[in-house]
């Protein structure tokens, strides 16, 4: 008999990020599965209080955007308390919260609390929240450890979706029990794999023997994007040219549109067909982040086969597990990236190596089946720490 699922993500859709992408796709397997799923987002994106999304069941609590909607804040009005009653009568067998940082989160954890509902809190992050501004990143950081302090004091099962996530949780004074990775819908990725409707190298007059890097996702500081254009830059200038493709939007929009040149391309926000036919025809994923909880964007493009480029920072290291898997760089200054490039960009033996190990790895560790495995394994256990609780009361 299936179980019920209320997931807890401070944004989900038509909103779409790593946490977001993550909770939509354990909500469709878990559903797949005969479960049933309701999510509790904030409304960020002024959509309708209820909804059904593939068979998601949606309720979102009104909210302030804060910080350009990256720290959505709940309001205690009208239709906060309408969603808030129908939560109190419903049942569920576990309440899941996507991720710590969020106030969004204290809700939940209260809320399962009260209910006396199992609960896990799943890390996606490896770095406290940055708006570049050392006085706001301090108080940013003040505040989220008394935060997790009271969160800690009410949900006492916490994951990560990686390892490099727990080892943050641990930061925080919080011994991770385990790891529900990020992951990828691989038979979707294969099957628009099969689709040749696009072709980027024709689009933009780039041969098929040149070297084709790429980047895709949230254009930030933090990402390292003015350092990976930089590296390209030095490198052409030495070597034989190579080209740059960038998919996505973000604040430094801007700056990635000051540096087109006919080997620098950015193609702005891409539909997920097209960011697949992308990876397809790229030699080499590239992300110099300095902050990653576990990259969606590098498991896709792991899943089309391209040569990773990445940091020591977050998760994806844990995809690329050694040296014939791909580069994992100390850090992602200038000269990091270009050295990376110069040892991969003409060598093609050295990548289809890498391109194939990575693969396999992902395709034998990092799929949703393998991650709700385990979360349904979750549910049916009965030593949860908030069990103990009730037992002494």
């Amino acid at each position: 008999m299936g179980k019920r699922y209320c997931i807890f993500s401070a944004q989900f859709l038509p909103h779409m990020g790593g946490v977001e992408n993550y909770t939509y796709n354990i909500s469709k397997e878990l559903i797949k599965r005969g479960n049933k799923v309701v999510v509790v987002t904030n409304n960020t994106t002024a959509s309708p209080l209820r909804e059904n999304i593939e068979g998601i069941e949606v309720m979102r609590f009104p909210c302030f955007n804060f910080i350009g909607g990256r720290f959505p804040v709940m309001k205690l009005n009208h239709q906060f308390w309408k969603i808030h009653k129908i939560l109190k009568k419903q049942k569920y067998d576990i309440v899941v919260i996507n991720a710590r940082f969020y106030l969004h989160s204290i809700y939940a954890a209260r809320y399962a609390k009260k209910q006396k509902i199992k609960s896990i809190c799943i890390e996606h992050g490896t770095s406290h929240l940055s708006v570049n501004n050392k006085v706001f990143d301090f108080i940013g950081g003040v505040y989220e450890h008394f935060h997790t302090a009271v969160l800690k004091s009410m949900c006492k099962n916490y994951y990560g979706v990686s390892e490099a996530c727990c080892e943050w949780s641990a930061h925080f004074g919080i011994n991770s029990k385990g790891v529900l990775y990020n992951a990828v819908d691989l038979k979707k990725i294969e099957q628009l794999k099969a689709d040749d409707k696009l072709n980027y190298r024709e689009s933009y007059h780039i041969d098929n023997k040149a070297t084709v890097i790429t980047f895709t996702g949230r254009l930030l500081k933090e990402k390292g994007i003015y350092e990976l254009i930089s590296a390209v830059e030095k490198y052409n200038e030495k070597h034989e040219k190579i080209y740059l493709m960038i998919a996505g939007e973000g604040p430094e929009e801007e700056f990635v549109k000051n540096h087109r040149s006919q080997y620098i391309i950015p193609l702005g926000r891409l539909p997920f067909p097209n960011i697949i036919e992308l990876l397809k025809e790229s030699d080499i994923f590239c992300l110099p982040s300095i902050s990653e909880g576990f990259s969606t964007s590098a498991l896709e493009a792991a899943a089309c086969e391209c040569y990773i480029i990445t940091t020591k920072r977050g998760g994806t290291k844990e995809l690329v597990a050694g040296e014939e898997y791909g580069i994992v760089m100390e850090n992602n200054s200038v000269e990091s990236i270009y050295e990376a490039l110069e040892k991969a960009a003409g060598n093609t033996i050295l990548r289809e190596k890498g391109q194939e190990m990575c693969y396999n790895r992902l395709k034998n560790k990092f799929t949703w089946e393998k991650t709700v495995d385990e979360l349904e394994r979750l549910v049916e256990e009965k030593d949860f720490d908030y069990y103990d609780e009730i037992r002494r009361k």
